[in-house]
């Protein structure tokens, strides 16, 4: 790459910075902690279990996690239990263990009767918006029921608690709009999807990518929602802004004939990264970190080199396909998925993940060829070089934040 080249990166680079800034890098983050209510008359055992990546934030300045005793304080106000409108006293509270990554603390609650009892959860809310509460309730007559605490929902009337039927009752169709919803309504995967448009010259090319695509997350999605399959969920939302990177870090690659630069680059980078976490600096685990490096600088280098590599990239958008799925599988297993319709769910969702997708290259890709008929739309290189740029920097910040987040 020359250094007119890099000049015109740089550039492009720190005017797309200010976008990358106010995209949310949460657009599929998941915060958790878990909660177990035993209803045993008038009387209430809760235990809370919390992530090591929660406590830290609840850290002061000074101290890198905080202690047992410091956690029960912040909880204690966070949980009630109520009668009606009497809220139950809270007889016991206790550390209860502290396992590898999780730490579990105990609370009992006396309620002056067992009728109309209702439940709150409402901490790190404040903290962190997005944040939920699987919360898992063994009522008195033997029954367990599985409920979400969230921003908008941190009381549970267990007069009305039970199971969520809305899956199990569902038709087809709905289904397929929980597919087209999430497609719609993320950021990450729509940004993904604007690069696949970009680095296609050919609708043959476009066929093969976006084909790749579906297989990889359509293999995934059907593993992580029959539980063949879990990983961890902060791992590929990071993955995911990593997979944005590489897409658009190919395109300017691409179209500069020059792709050492951008492969060495990365590589750096997800070294460094991983360097950082072997000295203990957070982040996502070392081994992955130096995978992901050889791995993204093997292909910016391969695929720069190829005279035609869209069949190289039906395998590699496969690859990443395989990550997307796994994150669109992670709003599926916050509900309570019926059993015996997983199959009908899954080619539903599918089916509407598809939709959505089409939908949105079908339209960029129309946009594109009105503004060339009406000859108002700038040379392909301009835009593909701002738009990969863009892409590079928006998907750089996504995987930065998610890993250290």
């Amino acid at each position: 790459m020359r250094w007119r080249d890099v000049d015109r990166l740089a550039r492009v680079l720190l005017a797309c910075l200010a976008v990358a800034l106010v995209v949310p890098a949460h657009a599929h983050t998941r915060s958790e902690s878990h909660s177990s209510w035993e209803i045993d008359g008038d009387h209430v055992r809760l235990s809370v279990t919390l992530p090591d990546i929660e406590t830290k934030r609840l850290a002061a300045p000074d101290e890198i996690s905080p202690s047992d005793a410091r956690l029960i304080v912040y909880l204690t106000p966070h949980l009630a239990v109520l009668s009606g409108t009497e809220a139950c006293v809270l007889s016991a509270k206790r550390p209860i263990a502290s396992i590898a990554g999780y730490r579990k603390f105990g609370f009992d609650f006396s309620c002056a009767s067992a009728a109309h009892l209702s439940i709150r959860f409402s901490g790190l809310f404040e903290i962190v918006p997005n944040h939920v509460n699987f919360a898992q309730i063994r009522l008195a007559d033997g029954r367990l029921i599985e409920q979400l605490f969230t921003n908008d929902r941190q009381t549970i009337d267990l007069d009305s608690a039970g199971p969520d039927n809305r899956l199990e009752s569902a038709g087809f169709l709905t289904y397929v709009g929980m597919g087209i919803w999430h497609i719609l309504t993320g950021v990450d995967h729509q940004s993904f999807l604007l690069g696949l448009v970009l680095i296609s010259r050919r609708l043959r090319d476009l066929v093969f990518v976006v084909t790749g695509f579906t297989i990889g997350h359509s293999i995934t999605l059907a593993l992580a929602v029959t539980g063949l399959m879990l990983p961890h969920a902060e791992y590929i939302d990071a993955l995911v802004g990593l997979t944005i990177v590489l897409i658009g870090a190919e395109n300017f690659g691409d179209m500069t004939h020059r792709p050492f630069v951008m492969a060495v680059s990365l590589f750096l980078l997800l070294t460094a990264m991983a360097l950082l976490r072997l000295m203990g600096a957070g982040g996502l685990p070392p081994f992955l970190l130096f995978g992901a490096a050889l791995f993204s600088g093997s292909y910016l280098m391969l695929s720069g080199h190829m005279a035609d590599a869209a069949r190289f990239r039906l395998i590699v958008t496969l690859v990443f396909g395989l990550i997307h799925g796994f994150g669109f599988a992670a709003d599926l297993l916050e509900m309570k998925l019926p059993a015996d319709r997983l199959a009908e769910l899954l080619v539903g969702f599918n089916l509407g993940v598809e939709i959505a997708q089409l939908a949105l290259v079908a339209a960029v890709v129309g946009l594109a060829t009105l503004a060339i008929r009406l000859r108002c739309a700038a040379p392909r290189p301009i835009l593909v070089d701002l738009g990969s740029s863009c892409l590079v920097a928006i998907g750089t910040y996504w995987f930065v934040s998610r890993s250290y987040s």
